[in-house]
Protein backbone atom coordinates (compact mmCIF):
# COMPACT_ATOMS: atom_id res chain seq x y z
CA UNK A 1 0.00 0.00 0.00
CA UNK A 2 1.27 3.76 -0.78
CA UNK A 3 2.13 5.54 1.71
CA UNK A 4 2.17 9.80 1.24
CA UNK A 5 4.23 11.87 1.49
CA UNK A 6 2.99 15.34 2.88
CA UNK A 7 4.95 18.87 3.18
CA UNK A 8 4.94 20.02 6.92
CA UNK A 9 3.11 21.92 8.30
CA UNK A 10 3.77 25.50 7.97
CA UNK A 11 4.07 27.99 10.80
CA UNK A 12 0.91 30.29 10.71
CA UNK A 13 3.38 33.38 9.29
CA UNK A 14 3.94 30.79 6.26
CA UNK A 15 1.12 30.59 3.66
CA UNK A 16 3.03 28.60 1.01
CA UNK A 17 5.97 27.76 -0.14
CA UNK A 18 7.59 26.19 -3.31
CA UNK A 19 9.29 22.35 -3.63
CA UNK A 20 12.77 23.34 -3.72
CA UNK A 21 14.88 20.00 -4.44
CA UNK A 22 13.99 16.64 -5.00
CA UNK A 23 16.72 13.95 -3.31
CA UNK A 24 15.27 11.35 -5.01
CA UNK A 25 13.67 9.99 -8.20
CA UNK A 26 10.84 7.51 -9.22
CA UNK A 27 12.00 4.00 -8.76
CA UNK A 28 14.86 4.84 -6.04
CA UNK A 29 15.10 3.09 -2.69
CA UNK A 30 14.67 5.08 0.37
CA UNK A 31 15.34 4.27 4.06
CA UNK A 32 13.28 5.34 6.76
CA UNK A 33 14.28 9.17 7.60
CA UNK A 34 15.95 10.05 4.90
CA UNK A 35 15.51 13.31 2.88
CA UNK A 36 13.35 13.22 0.19
CA UNK A 37 12.37 16.93 -0.38
CA UNK A 38 13.35 20.46 0.34
CA UNK A 39 10.16 22.97 0.59
CA UNK A 40 11.66 26.60 0.38
CA UNK A 41 9.31 29.07 2.33
CA UNK A 42 9.95 32.65 2.75
CA UNK A 43 11.66 32.35 5.64
CA UNK A 44 13.26 29.08 6.10
CA UNK A 45 13.94 25.76 4.02
CA UNK A 46 11.87 22.74 5.48
CA UNK A 47 12.94 18.99 5.18
CA UNK A 48 10.34 16.42 4.36
CA UNK A 49 11.74 13.04 5.41
CA UNK A 50 10.55 9.67 4.38
CA UNK A 51 8.04 8.18 7.14
CA UNK A 52 9.17 4.51 6.32
CA UNK A 53 11.39 2.51 4.24
CA UNK A 54 10.11 1.83 0.49
CA UNK A 55 10.83 3.07 -2.99
CA UNK A 56 9.87 6.45 -4.20
CA UNK A 57 6.78 5.35 -6.01
CA UNK A 58 5.28 8.95 -7.69
CA UNK A 59 6.03 12.38 -7.15
CA UNK A 60 2.94 14.88 -7.08
CA UNK A 61 4.58 18.25 -6.72
CA UNK A 62 7.57 19.23 -9.37
CA UNK A 63 10.39 20.98 -8.61
CA UNK A 64 9.41 25.15 -8.68
CA UNK A 65 5.75 24.01 -7.78
CA UNK A 66 3.65 25.86 -5.19
CA UNK A 67 2.48 23.90 -2.38
CA UNK A 68 0.56 24.60 0.86
CA UNK A 69 0.53 23.48 4.45
CA UNK A 70 0.35 19.59 4.55
CA UNK A 71 -0.29 18.99 0.80
CA UNK A 72 0.20 15.77 -0.83
CA UNK A 73 4.10 16.04 -2.30
CA UNK A 74 4.50 12.01 -3.58
CA UNK A 75 3.95 8.27 -2.76
CA UNK A 76 5.77 6.23 -1.03
CA UNK A 77 5.69 2.20 -2.03
CA UNK A 78 6.52 -0.93 -0.32
CA UNK A 79 9.97 -1.66 0.94
CA UNK A 80 9.64 -5.01 -1.32
CA UNK A 81 10.17 -3.06 -4.81
CA UNK A 82 13.31 -2.29 -3.80
CA UNK A 83 15.05 -5.55 -5.33
CA UNK A 84 13.53 -6.04 -8.40
CA UNK A 85 15.13 -7.51 -11.20
CA UNK A 86 18.60 -6.12 -10.58
CA UNK A 87 19.64 -7.82 -7.31
CA UNK A 88 19.64 -5.05 -5.42
CA UNK A 89 23.15 -3.70 -6.25
CA UNK A 90 22.37 -0.17 -7.69
CA UNK A 91 20.62 0.25 -4.57
CA UNK A 92 23.73 -0.90 -2.27
CA UNK A 93 26.20 1.65 -4.97
CA UNK A 94 23.89 4.27 -4.38
CA UNK A 95 23.72 3.74 -0.45
CA UNK A 96 27.39 4.03 -0.45
CA UNK A 97 27.02 7.66 -2.82
CA UNK A 98 24.68 8.81 0.14
CA UNK A 99 27.25 7.73 2.85
CA UNK A 100 24.66 5.25 4.60
CA UNK A 101 27.44 2.57 3.95
CA UNK A 102 29.98 3.77 6.42
CA UNK A 103 30.16 1.38 8.83
CA UNK A 104 32.41 -0.63 5.94
CA UNK A 105 34.79 2.23 6.26
CA UNK A 106 34.53 2.49 10.04
CA UNK A 107 32.95 1.19 12.67
CA UNK A 108 29.68 1.59 14.42
CA UNK A 109 27.13 4.38 13.24
CA UNK A 110 25.86 7.33 15.95
CA UNK A 111 23.47 9.74 15.70
CA UNK A 112 24.54 13.21 16.31
CA UNK A 113 21.46 15.14 18.25
CA UNK A 114 21.06 18.45 19.30
CA UNK A 115 21.16 19.34 22.88
CA UNK A 116 17.79 19.26 25.10
CA UNK A 117 16.53 22.61 24.91
CA UNK A 118 15.69 24.33 28.22
CA UNK A 119 11.49 24.82 28.23
CA UNK A 120 11.99 28.64 27.43
CA UNK A 121 13.65 27.60 24.04
CA UNK A 122 11.33 26.17 21.31
CA UNK A 123 14.44 26.00 18.73
CA UNK A 124 17.55 26.74 17.31
CA UNK A 125 19.96 27.60 14.46
CA UNK A 126 22.87 25.50 13.10
CA UNK A 127 25.42 28.07 13.32
CA UNK A 128 28.46 26.71 12.19
CA UNK A 129 29.62 23.12 11.76
CA UNK A 130 33.30 22.39 12.94
CA UNK A 131 34.09 19.25 10.90
CA UNK A 132 33.64 18.33 7.70
CA UNK A 133 32.32 14.74 6.29
CA UNK A 134 34.90 12.57 6.23
CA UNK A 135 37.08 14.60 8.40
CA UNK A 136 38.70 12.47 11.35
CA UNK A 137 37.31 13.84 14.84
CA UNK A 138 37.91 12.68 18.46
CA UNK A 139 35.37 12.39 21.29
CA UNK A 140 34.11 15.60 23.01
CA UNK A 141 35.68 17.36 20.11
CA UNK A 142 33.31 20.30 19.12
CA UNK A 143 31.31 19.17 15.61
CA UNK A 144 28.47 22.29 15.66
CA UNK A 145 27.45 25.08 17.08
CA UNK A 146 23.52 25.28 17.96
CA UNK A 147 22.74 29.14 18.45
CA UNK A 148 19.67 29.69 20.13
CA UNK A 149 17.75 33.11 21.34
CA UNK A 150 19.60 33.14 24.46
CA UNK A 151 23.04 31.09 24.29
CA UNK A 152 25.12 29.15 21.71
CA UNK A 153 25.02 25.39 22.62
CA UNK A 154 27.86 23.06 21.37
CA UNK A 155 27.65 19.77 20.24
CA UNK A 156 30.31 17.14 20.88
CA UNK A 157 31.67 13.72 18.97
CA UNK A 158 30.44 10.88 21.10
CA UNK A 159 33.62 8.80 20.13
CA UNK A 160 36.50 9.18 17.86
CA UNK A 161 35.22 8.90 14.34
CA UNK A 162 34.46 11.20 11.43
CA UNK A 163 31.10 12.73 10.08
CA UNK A 164 29.31 10.33 7.72
CA UNK A 165 26.52 12.72 6.83
CA UNK A 166 25.17 16.20 7.68
CA UNK A 167 21.47 16.65 8.35
CA UNK A 168 21.13 19.43 9.07
CA UNK A 169 22.98 22.50 7.16
CA UNK A 170 24.54 25.59 8.39
CA UNK A 171 21.38 28.06 8.97
CA UNK A 172 18.47 25.44 9.20
CA UNK A 173 16.49 25.87 12.31
CA UNK A 174 16.53 22.31 14.70
CA UNK A 175 14.45 21.71 17.57
CA UNK A 176 15.39 20.00 20.79
CA UNK A 177 17.47 16.64 20.38
CA UNK A 178 16.84 16.76 16.90
CA UNK A 179 19.17 14.55 14.55
CA UNK A 180 21.45 16.71 13.49
CA UNK A 181 24.17 14.36 11.71
CA UNK A 182 25.56 10.35 11.38
CA UNK A 183 28.76 9.50 12.74
CA UNK A 184 30.64 6.84 12.29
CA UNK A 185 32.35 5.19 15.19
CA UNK A 186 36.61 4.64 13.97
CA UNK A 187 36.28 6.42 10.33
CA UNK A 188 38.08 9.41 9.18
CA UNK A 189 41.31 10.04 8.22
CA UNK A 190 42.11 7.78 4.12
CA UNK A 191 38.13 7.88 3.57
CA UNK A 192 37.73 11.69 4.09
CA UNK A 193 37.87 11.65 -0.13
CA UNK A 194 35.11 9.30 -0.14
CA UNK A 195 32.91 10.96 2.60
CA UNK A 196 33.27 14.82 0.73
CA UNK A 197 31.21 13.22 -2.45
CA UNK A 198 28.06 12.40 -0.43
CA UNK A 199 28.45 15.65 1.02
CA UNK A 200 28.03 17.01 -2.71
CA UNK A 201 25.25 15.48 -3.92
CA UNK A 202 23.23 16.74 -1.01
CA UNK A 203 22.95 19.69 -2.69
CA UNK A 204 23.16 18.67 -6.16
CA UNK A 205 19.26 18.86 -5.81
CA UNK A 206 18.78 22.24 -4.03
CA UNK A 207 16.97 25.54 -5.10
CA UNK A 208 19.75 26.82 -7.50
CA UNK A 209 20.43 30.01 -8.72
CA UNK A 210 22.15 31.35 -11.84
CA UNK A 211 24.77 34.52 -11.15
CA UNK A 212 26.20 35.00 -13.78
CA UNK A 213 27.78 32.03 -15.65
CA UNK A 214 27.93 30.12 -12.67
CA UNK A 215 24.59 28.11 -11.23
CA UNK A 216 25.28 28.32 -7.36
CA UNK A 217 23.19 25.91 -4.58
CA UNK A 218 21.04 27.50 -1.87
CA UNK A 219 24.07 26.93 0.94
CA UNK A 220 27.22 28.32 -1.28
CA UNK A 221 24.62 31.51 -2.21
CA UNK A 222 23.89 32.11 1.56
CA UNK A 223 28.21 31.52 1.91
CA UNK A 224 28.89 33.78 -1.23
CA UNK A 225 26.51 37.00 0.20
CA UNK A 226 28.04 36.53 3.48
CA UNK A 227 31.66 36.67 2.47
CA UNK A 228 31.01 39.20 -0.36
CA UNK A 229 33.16 36.61 -3.16
CA UNK A 230 33.23 36.46 -6.76
CA UNK A 231 31.88 33.55 -7.79
CA UNK A 232 33.10 33.93 -11.52
CA UNK A 233 36.33 32.79 -9.28
CA UNK A 234 35.02 29.91 -7.78
CA UNK A 235 35.00 26.67 -9.24
CA UNK A 236 31.72 24.25 -9.54
CA UNK A 237 32.70 20.70 -8.60
CA UNK A 238 28.81 19.84 -8.42
CA UNK A 239 26.71 18.25 -11.00
CA UNK A 240 27.08 20.41 -14.94
CA UNK A 241 29.52 22.92 -12.91
CA UNK A 242 27.08 23.90 -10.22
CA UNK A 243 29.34 25.83 -7.42
CA UNK A 244 28.29 23.67 -3.91
CA UNK A 245 28.70 24.65 -0.37
CA UNK A 246 32.17 23.02 -0.10
CA UNK A 247 33.47 25.03 -3.24
CA UNK A 248 32.54 28.24 -1.39
CA UNK A 249 34.12 27.08 1.68
CA UNK A 250 37.19 25.84 0.23
CA UNK A 251 37.35 29.48 -1.79
CA UNK A 252 37.13 31.25 1.57
CA UNK A 253 39.87 28.85 2.94
CA UNK A 254 42.41 29.50 0.28
CA UNK A 255 41.32 33.19 -0.16
CA UNK A 256 40.92 32.81 -3.63
CA UNK A 257 37.73 34.33 -4.62
CA UNK A 258 37.59 37.64 -3.08
CA UNK A 259 36.86 40.49 -4.94
CA UNK A 260 38.92 42.81 -6.81
CA UNK A 261 39.80 46.21 -4.63
CA UNK A 262 40.24 47.98 -7.93
CA UNK A 263 41.68 48.19 -11.58
CA UNK A 264 44.35 46.33 -10.22
CA UNK A 265 43.09 43.03 -10.44
CA UNK A 266 43.27 42.77 -13.90
CA UNK A 267 41.24 41.51 -17.20
CA UNK A 268 39.45 39.04 -14.42
CA UNK A 269 38.73 41.36 -12.13
CA UNK A 270 37.35 43.79 -14.92
CA UNK A 271 34.78 41.06 -15.56
CA UNK A 272 33.80 40.61 -12.25
CA UNK A 273 31.04 43.29 -10.53
CA UNK A 274 33.84 45.23 -8.65
CA UNK A 275 32.32 47.60 -5.87
CA UNK A 276 35.05 50.41 -6.27
CA UNK A 277 33.68 51.05 -9.47
CA UNK A 278 32.44 55.17 -9.23
CA UNK A 279 28.79 55.95 -8.83
CA UNK A 280 28.17 52.37 -7.79
CA UNK A 281 26.32 52.05 -3.71
CA UNK A 282 27.24 48.40 -2.59
CA UNK A 283 24.67 46.59 -0.43
CA UNK A 284 25.20 43.26 1.82
CA UNK A 285 22.12 41.15 2.86
CA UNK A 286 22.63 38.84 6.15
CA UNK A 287 20.76 36.57 7.96
CA UNK A 288 19.72 38.41 11.57
CA UNK A 289 21.21 36.31 14.15
CA UNK A 290 18.32 34.72 16.22
CA UNK A 291 19.64 36.60 19.71
CA UNK A 292 19.64 39.75 17.72
CA UNK A 293 15.94 38.63 16.43
CA UNK A 294 15.15 38.03 20.57
CA UNK A 295 16.54 41.01 21.20
CA UNK A 296 14.80 43.38 18.78
CA UNK A 297 11.40 41.62 19.79
CA UNK A 298 12.08 41.92 23.86
CA UNK A 299 12.93 45.43 23.62
CA UNK A 300 9.58 47.05 21.12
CA UNK A 301 7.41 44.58 23.50
CA UNK A 302 8.58 46.25 26.87
CA UNK A 303 7.86 49.69 24.67
CA UNK A 304 4.53 48.15 23.91
CA UNK A 305 3.07 47.07 26.69
CA UNK A 306 4.93 48.78 29.70
CA UNK A 307 3.82 52.52 30.46
CA UNK A 308 7.62 53.41 30.72
CA UNK A 309 9.11 56.59 32.27
CA UNK A 310 12.59 57.72 33.28
CA UNK A 311 14.17 59.92 35.90
CA UNK A 312 17.57 61.40 35.73
CA UNK A 313 20.16 62.76 38.54
CA UNK A 314 23.51 62.89 38.79
CA UNK A 315 25.60 61.61 41.31
CA UNK A 316 29.51 63.02 42.08
CA UNK A 317 32.03 60.54 41.53
CA UNK A 318 34.52 61.40 43.38
CA UNK A 319 34.26 60.10 46.25
CA UNK A 320 34.62 56.51 44.69
CA UNK A 321 37.70 57.48 42.83
CA UNK A 322 39.63 58.51 45.57
CA UNK A 323 38.69 55.60 47.38
CA UNK A 324 39.53 53.40 44.26
CA UNK A 325 42.81 55.02 44.06
CA UNK A 326 43.88 54.04 47.46
CA UNK A 327 42.90 50.74 47.64
CA UNK A 328 43.29 49.48 44.47
CA UNK A 329 47.07 47.68 44.81
CA UNK A 330 45.97 46.38 48.28
CA UNK A 331 42.13 45.27 46.31
CA UNK A 332 43.88 43.61 43.83
CA UNK A 333 46.66 42.02 45.80
CA UNK A 334 44.10 40.46 48.55
CA UNK A 335 40.95 39.53 45.51
CA UNK A 336 42.99 39.02 42.80
CA UNK A 337 40.76 41.19 40.66
CA UNK A 338 40.51 45.13 39.85
CA UNK A 339 38.43 47.09 41.76
CA UNK A 340 35.83 48.52 39.36
CA UNK A 341 33.04 50.80 39.39
CA UNK A 342 30.47 48.10 38.81
CA UNK A 343 31.01 46.79 42.59
CA UNK A 344 29.95 49.99 44.08
CA UNK A 345 26.62 50.31 41.87
CA UNK A 346 25.92 46.66 42.37
CA UNK A 347 26.02 47.33 46.45
CA UNK A 348 24.12 50.60 46.36
CA UNK A 349 21.32 49.18 44.27
CA UNK A 350 20.81 46.10 46.39
CA UNK A 351 20.36 48.31 49.60
CA UNK A 352 18.44 50.95 47.63
CA UNK A 353 16.18 47.79 46.22
CA UNK A 354 15.54 46.77 49.74
CA UNK A 355 14.25 50.35 50.62
CA UNK A 356 12.11 50.54 48.17
CA UNK A 357 10.64 47.12 47.36
CA UNK A 358 8.24 48.06 44.71
CA UNK A 359 11.30 48.56 42.28
CA UNK A 360 12.65 45.13 42.83
CA UNK A 361 8.88 43.28 41.58
CA UNK A 362 8.07 42.01 38.78
CA UNK A 363 4.97 42.30 37.09
CA UNK A 364 3.10 38.99 36.05
CA UNK A 365 -0.08 39.23 34.36
CA UNK A 366 -2.77 40.85 36.66
CA UNK A 367 -0.39 40.21 39.28
CA UNK A 368 2.60 41.87 41.04
CA UNK A 369 5.63 39.63 42.53
CA UNK A 370 7.46 40.90 45.13
CA UNK A 371 10.75 39.68 45.81
CA UNK A 372 12.23 39.11 48.97
CA UNK A 373 15.92 38.95 47.30
CA UNK A 374 18.29 40.62 45.35
CA UNK A 375 19.08 39.19 42.07
CA UNK A 376 20.90 42.25 39.35
CA UNK A 377 21.63 41.60 35.92
CA UNK A 378 24.59 43.82 34.55
CA UNK A 379 24.09 43.91 30.73
CA UNK A 380 26.90 42.79 29.07
CA UNK A 381 27.82 43.65 25.02
CA UNK A 382 28.94 41.26 22.53
CA UNK A 383 29.52 40.50 19.42
CA UNK A 384 26.49 38.56 18.99
CA UNK A 385 24.50 41.12 20.64
CA UNK A 386 23.58 42.19 24.29
CA UNK A 387 23.11 39.74 26.76
CA UNK A 388 22.45 40.08 30.74
CA UNK A 389 23.98 37.64 33.02
CA UNK A 390 22.17 37.83 36.50
CA UNK A 391 24.29 38.21 39.91
CA UNK A 392 22.48 35.78 42.45
CA UNK A 393 21.24 37.24 45.91
CA UNK A 394 23.73 40.42 45.95
CA UNK A 395 22.82 41.48 49.16
CA UNK A 396 24.88 38.70 50.62
CA UNK A 397 27.78 39.48 47.76
CA UNK A 398 31.18 41.31 48.61
CA UNK A 399 32.50 44.11 46.33
CA UNK A 400 35.32 41.83 45.49
CA UNK A 401 32.88 38.86 44.60
CA UNK A 402 30.77 41.26 42.64
CA UNK A 403 33.77 42.15 40.24
CA UNK A 404 35.08 38.51 39.91
CA UNK A 405 31.57 37.67 38.72
CA UNK A 406 30.91 40.54 36.31
CA UNK A 407 34.78 40.00 34.95
CA UNK A 408 33.70 35.97 34.14
CA UNK A 409 30.44 36.80 33.15
CA UNK A 410 32.40 39.10 30.44
CA UNK A 411 34.83 36.65 29.31
CA UNK A 412 32.01 33.94 29.29
CA UNK A 413 29.64 35.79 27.10
CA UNK A 414 32.32 37.12 24.61
CA UNK A 415 32.98 33.06 24.19
CA UNK A 416 29.41 32.15 24.17
CA UNK A 417 29.73 30.08 27.27
CA UNK A 418 26.92 31.51 29.31
CA UNK A 419 24.40 29.14 30.46
CA UNK A 420 20.44 29.54 30.32
CA UNK A 421 19.99 29.73 34.19
CA UNK A 422 22.50 32.65 34.32
CA UNK A 423 20.47 34.76 32.55
CA UNK A 424 17.51 33.88 33.96
CA UNK A 425 15.32 35.55 36.88
CA UNK A 426 17.09 38.78 37.30
CA UNK A 427 14.75 41.15 39.49
CA UNK A 428 16.53 44.43 38.36
CA UNK A 429 19.58 45.45 35.86
CA UNK A 430 22.11 48.03 35.16
CA UNK A 431 23.40 49.03 32.06
CA UNK A 432 26.72 50.84 31.65
CA UNK A 433 26.70 52.90 28.50
CA UNK A 434 29.49 55.31 30.01
CA UNK A 435 32.34 52.11 29.01
CA UNK A 436 31.60 53.65 25.30
CA UNK A 437 31.12 56.94 25.89
CA UNK A 438 27.78 57.85 26.32
CA UNK A 439 26.99 61.08 28.33
CA UNK A 440 23.02 60.24 28.69
CA UNK A 441 21.07 58.08 27.47
CA UNK A 442 17.52 55.99 28.30
CA UNK A 443 17.61 52.36 28.84
CA UNK A 444 14.73 50.52 28.14
CA UNK A 445 13.17 47.88 30.72
CA UNK A 446 14.18 44.38 30.86
CA UNK A 447 10.46 42.56 31.11
CA UNK A 448 9.54 41.33 33.68
CA UNK A 449 11.13 43.47 35.70
CA UNK A 450 9.70 46.94 36.22
CA UNK A 451 13.17 49.33 36.63
CA UNK A 452 16.31 49.49 35.05
CA UNK A 453 19.64 51.63 36.09
CA UNK A 454 21.57 53.24 33.68
CA UNK A 455 25.12 54.22 33.86
CA UNK A 456 27.02 56.95 31.93
CA UNK A 457 30.44 58.28 31.18
CA UNK A 458 32.05 60.34 34.18
CA UNK A 459 32.37 63.93 32.71
CA UNK A 460 34.67 66.52 34.88
CA UNK A 461 32.22 69.39 34.66
CA UNK A 462 31.81 72.72 36.88
CA UNK A 463 29.82 72.65 39.85
CA UNK A 464 28.56 74.69 42.69
CA UNK A 465 30.55 73.07 46.06
CA UNK A 466 29.69 75.01 49.43
CA UNK A 467 29.22 78.43 47.18
CA UNK A 468 32.23 77.64 45.00
CA UNK A 469 32.69 76.81 41.54
CA UNK A 470 34.91 73.48 41.31
CA UNK A 471 35.63 70.66 38.77
CA UNK A 472 33.99 67.52 39.44
CA UNK A 473 33.94 64.03 37.91
CA UNK A 474 30.13 63.70 37.29
CA UNK A 475 28.36 61.43 36.05
CA UNK A 476 24.13 61.16 34.88
CA UNK A 477 22.02 58.35 35.73
CA UNK A 478 19.01 57.25 34.23
CA UNK A 479 16.13 54.77 35.98
CA UNK A 480 13.55 53.60 33.75
CA UNK A 481 10.60 52.50 35.37
CA UNK A 482 7.22 50.89 34.73
CA UNK A 483 4.35 53.41 36.02
CA UNK A 484 1.97 50.63 36.25
CA UNK A 485 3.65 49.66 38.87
CA UNK A 486 6.22 52.24 40.36
CA UNK A 487 4.98 55.51 41.26
CA UNK A 488 7.18 58.44 40.10
CA UNK A 489 7.79 59.73 43.84
CA UNK A 490 9.39 56.16 44.28
CA UNK A 491 11.23 56.05 41.61
CA UNK A 492 12.88 59.73 42.36
CA UNK A 493 13.76 58.50 45.75
CA UNK A 494 14.92 55.29 44.81
CA UNK A 495 17.75 57.02 42.43
CA UNK A 496 18.23 59.75 45.03
CA UNK A 497 19.30 56.53 47.17
CA UNK A 498 21.95 55.55 45.28
CA UNK A 499 22.87 58.91 44.60
CA UNK A 500 23.80 59.41 47.75
CA UNK A 501 25.24 55.99 48.65
CA UNK A 502 27.76 56.37 46.00
CA UNK A 503 28.60 60.57 47.25
CA UNK A 504 29.17 58.78 50.48
CA UNK A 505 30.72 55.40 49.65
CA UNK A 506 31.09 54.40 53.41
CA UNK A 507 27.62 54.67 54.02
CA UNK A 508 27.31 51.08 52.45
CA UNK A 509 29.74 49.77 54.74
CA UNK A 510 27.72 50.86 57.50
CA UNK A 511 24.81 50.56 56.20
CA UNK A 512 23.19 53.84 56.53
Amino acid sequence: MATEIKAPTFPESVAEGSVAAWHKEPGDSVERDELLVEIETDKVVLEVLAPEAGTLAEVLAEEGDTVESEQVLGKLGEAAAQGGGDGGKPAEAKAESKGDAKPAAGGKQHEVKAPTFPESIQEGTVASWAKQVGEAVKRDEVLAEIETDKVVLEVVAPVDGALAEIKAEEGSQVTSEQVLAIFTEGAGGADTTADEEPAASADDGASDEKVGDKILAPAARKLVAEHDLDVNRIEGTGKGGRVLKEDVQKAIKDGSAKKAAGPAGGAKAAAAPAPAVEGERPEKRVPMSRLRQTIAKRLVQAQQTAAMLTTYNEVDMGAVMDLRAQYKDTFLKAHDTKLGFMGFFVKAASEALKRFPDVNASIDGSDIVYHGYQDIGVAVSTDRGLVVPVLRDTDSMKIADVEKGIVDFGKRARDGKLGIDEMQGGTFTITNGGIFGSLLSTPILNPPQTAILGMHKIQERPMAVNGKVEIRPMMYLALSYDHRMIDGKDAVQFLVTIKELLEDPARLLLDI
